[in-house]
């Protein structure tokens, strides 16, 4: 039975391309010299100005402001790593967020099951409460954690261990939702079990292999923990 969910935040609660195709394109093209500029740095991170998109490697999708800051550095001389990173986690606290489905009903739903509801994101844990509070979620979560937050970014299991302790949960009966390997692999570190969906940037066949199940999205989970508690529950003769 499950009695918590750890949620990851971009191409989670968030999709993936609407959300953040649209703040690269703006803090790269205030960071540019010229557009020659803007495409080499463009490049550097796996971004695709054409389409708004982002290549499956890009830093962008699962790595913290300081890795992307390190990607970008070599094209801004001059700068610092930490300098940058401020920047970054600065304009990312703005960033308009596409939910990915009606976020509040969601939660709501999920926490008059009796569930315990989290964040664990490689965002910095100050934008990723930026977010969550645009979109009225905060009073709708028990536990976030950023990169920064003192447990590690994922795949490490930090994250996700930290918020099984803070709520008195044991992890296997925990889910970790995500839509990179990064949060699959995490999740089952910390002996959760693991929900895959595609409102980020990766494939099922990607995601599969790590997953217990695959959703198209988070709007999905409400019908799997039924199906869940249909298999489990036991019978009585």
């Amino acid at each position: 039975m499950i009695d918590g969910i750890v949620f990851d935040k971009d191409g989670t609660l968030f999709d993936f391309r609407r959300s953040w195709g649209g703040w690269a394109a703006t803090f790269l093209g205030g960071l540019a010299r010229d557009p020659g500029h803007a495409a080499a740095m463009a490049g550097a991170i796996g971004y695709l100005p054409e389409t708004g998109g982002f290549l499956p490697d890009s830093v962008v999708i699962a790595a913290t402001s300081q890795e992307i800051a390190g990607a970008l550095l070599p094209h801004l001389p001059g700068r610092t790593r930490d300098e940058l990173a401020a920047e970054i986690n600065a304009a990312a606290a703005n960033a308009a967020m596409a939910e990915a489905v009606p976020l509040v009903p969601l939660f709501a739903a999920l926490r008059a099951r009796g569930l315990k509801l989290g964040i664990a994101t490689n965002d910095s844990e100050v934008p990723a409460r930026a977010h969550l509070a645009a979109h009225g979620l905060t009073g709708l979560v028990d536990f976030v954690a950023g990169y920064d937050s003192g447990y590690g970014a994922k795949p490490g299991p930090g994250m996700c261990t930290a918020f099984a302790q803070a709520t008195g949960l044991a992890p296997g009966r925990v889910v970790m939702v995500g839509d990179s390997r990064h949060d699959l692999v995490a999740g089952r570190a910390a002996g959760m079990r693991t929900v895959a969906v595609l409102t980020g940037i990766a494939g099922a066949a990607d995601l599969a292999p790590d997953a217990d199940v695959v959703l198209a999205d988070i709007g999905g989970l409400p019908g799997w923990l039924d199906g869940i508690s249909a298999r489990e529950s036991p019978t009585i003769a």
